[in-house]
């Protein structure tokens, strides 16, 4: 079966997918420099597939590297990069942090990736590329505003790269997907969101509050021009998420693709405020969290949800799973790590 690397295939959204793109028979090789995962995570991915991933450490800011692991495994069918660097405020504090990781090791992936047979190529983008959108539901062809964060710049910045690669390389493939706002884990409770630290998202913390190691939530805002004050996401089932990677891999395996440059939507075309988010998961969980307004973050946008028929029609992929199933999945994922450590 054809081989495929998954760059940051240890971390949330990747290790979600490298479990799909094994369940539907792939070769899977992941590289992971573990500065924002575990090793243990490959344990979670084996246990529900029955499979080990190839794994290697690598760190993709190292070019030399990267060439090495090319001259290695020269038989890989599509790359899936999830490697980068994702916290919003953590950004703003460290722009030049986020424009290496996330930039250079892009740029290094690609110079590679052009070396292939062949070159399918599937891009982590962001709704971070669309700043604060003037209009609700996002589209695709909603204008790339000013980023509100160097990390959402980067997300632009990235975009355009591959973009412009594309246009003078007619054997690159490459779909860049725009999500929205993953939460969750897998159903088996066996892999899910990991932060080390402190968490920067907001489910992790709310599920770290519940389960006595944060003593309060912090919600930053009450006062944006949204029905409660508090800012609007479009929050996505991560397994709902790894499915749309797999589809738009197919999609440019199969030759389905209408140019070597796709942009899609993946959200689920409903928005959900912080507080939403608060009661959906006490009404899950059967307790009540311990929150506080605190004051507003910078480079948060007030809302972002997905218009999601492009993903639909075009790509055939549908979010299936809701808000409540989300919430209750990470709590499950919450518990048993606890569990675990006690």
């Amino acid at each position: 079966m054809k081989k495929i690397l998954v760059t940051g295939g240890l971390g949330f959204i990747g290790s979600h997918t490298v479990v799909e793109l094994q369940n539907e028979g792939y070769t899977v090789v992941v590289i992971d420099d573990l500065s924002n995962a575990s090793i243990e995570v490959i344990e979670g991915i084996t246990a529900i597939t029955g499979i080990p991933p190839i794994f290697e450490k690598i760190d993709l800011k190292e070019k030399v590297s990267v060439e090495r692991f090319f001259l290695k495994h020269n038989d890989i069918s599509g790359v899936i990069h999830f490697a980068a660097s994702k916290a919003v405020g953590e950004s703003v504090e460290k722009p030049l942090l986020y424009y290496e990781n996330n930039l250079n090791t892009l740029i290094y992936m690609l110079k590679e990736v052009l070396n292939l047979k062949t070159s399918n190529f599937i891009f982590s983008s962001s709704c971070t590329v669309y700043g604060q959108a003037d209009e609700m539901p996002i589209t695709e062809e909603a204008p790339v505003k000013p980023a509100e964060s160097p990390y959402g710049n980067t997300k632009q910045i990235g975009e355009e790269i591959i973009k412009d690669t594309c246009k003078v390389n007619d054997n690159l493939n490459a779909i860049a997907l725009r999500y929205f706002n993953p939460i969750g884990a897998h159903p088996s409770a066996k892999i899910g969101e990991l932060p080390i630290g402190v968490p920067q998202n907001l489910v992790p913390f709310i599920t770290q509050t519940a389960a006595g190691l944060r003593e309060c939530l912090s919600v930053f805002g009450n006062e944006y021009p949204t029905p409660d004050g508090t800012c609007i996401r479009d929050y996505i089932h991560v397994v709902d998420l790894a499915k749309a990677h797999v589809i738009a891999l197919e999609r440019l395996l199969e030759n389905k693709n209408q140019s070597n440059f796709e942009t899609f939507n993946v959200g689920t075309g409903v928005g959900s405020s912080v507080l939403e988010v608060i009661k959906s998961f006490e009404k899950v969980s059967e307790q009540s969290l311990n929150y506080k307004i605190a004051p507003r973050r910078e480079g948060d946008v007030v809302k972002a949800y997905a218009n999601t028929k492009k993903a639909n029609t075009v790509l055939g992929w549908k979010a299936e799973s809701t808000l409540d199933d989300a919430m209750l999945s990470a709590w499950k994922w919450e518990k048993n790590i606890r569990n675990l450590n006690e």
